[in-house]
């Protein structure tokens, strides 16, 4: 393989300009966690809805009522969680932050030593890792940054909680709102119609999320499909049982 094909390889350049704009931009953060979680369960709960009232003999007319309900209601529950557990998160690291902060104050020659043990875990020794233990305890924000991702193993930024909340808030909305649509439009076998449809829309997320993992598109697709699936048939099972015990 040429130097050239290798290169077109690569997401991004290796010139020092290009490295140096790219550092000092940061990392971005990632909320693909947080719409893949929103999209299913929202998929899936409201087709939930769809199934069972449809399983149950109910009207179309009751199900976008429920499907509606759920969701706007379910939406928002999910993404206040989302907030609340991220939030939890934040508050959890500025805690740790705190604590190491004040054991910087108190016993500084001990959380050197925690520095030292912890760089010479990864191969450092000698006057390379006084330097370095050195370097890391000169500044204190840089050290306690340093002990909260290599003691504690917590991630270099904190995701925001709005924006985790917003992400499951959207995927919700946006994807649970399928499974209603042939009932919208008054589709002929709409029960039909959007089974199929939510099923395209779990191939979507998995195929859609394939693109940060080394998973293959068809194969994330599936798998995604396949679970949401199995809680789409248990719904409607479910539904069944709801009109079994009703007669």
């Amino acid at each position: 393989m040429s130097v050239e094909s290798t290169h077109k390889g690569l997401e991004h350049e290796h010139s020092p300009e290009a490295i140096r704009t790219r550092l000092a931009k940061g990392s971005d953060q990632n909320y693909l966690r947080d719409f893949v979680y929103g999209g299913v369960d929202g998929a899936v709960t409201t087709f939930a809805v769809v199934a069972g009232t449809i399983g149950a003999s109910l009207s179309p007319r009751i199900v976008l009522i429920l499907g509606a309900a759920n969701l706007f209601a379910d939406g928002f529950s999910m993404a206040a969680s989302n907030f609340l557990g991220t939030r939890a998160e934040r508050d959890d690291h500025d805690r740790i932050a705190q604590i190491e902060s004040k054991h910087i104050d108190v016993d500084p020659a001990g959380e050197r030593e925690e520095i030292r043990q912890l760089y010479a875990a990864k191969g450092f020794d000698g006057d390379d890792l006084e330097k370095i233990v050195a370097i890391i305890t000169a500044e204190p924000e840089r050290w306690i940054h340093t002990m909260l991702t290599e003691e504690y193993g917590l991630p270099s930024k904190v995701r925001s909680e709005w924006m985790a909340a917003l992400s499951t808030l959207a995927a919700f909305v946006l994807c649970g709102s399928v499974p209603m649509t042939p009932f919208i439009f008054g589709s002929n076998d709409a029960f039909s119609t959007s089974a199929i449809l939510t099923g395209l829309v779990f191939f979507a997320i998995g195929s859609i999320k394939a693109r940060w993992s080394t998973v293959r598109w068809w194969r994330s697709g599936f798998v995604t499909f396949i679970i949401g699936g199995i809680a789409a048939m248990l719904a409607y099972l479910a539904g069944m049982l709801l009109k079994g015990l009703a007669h």
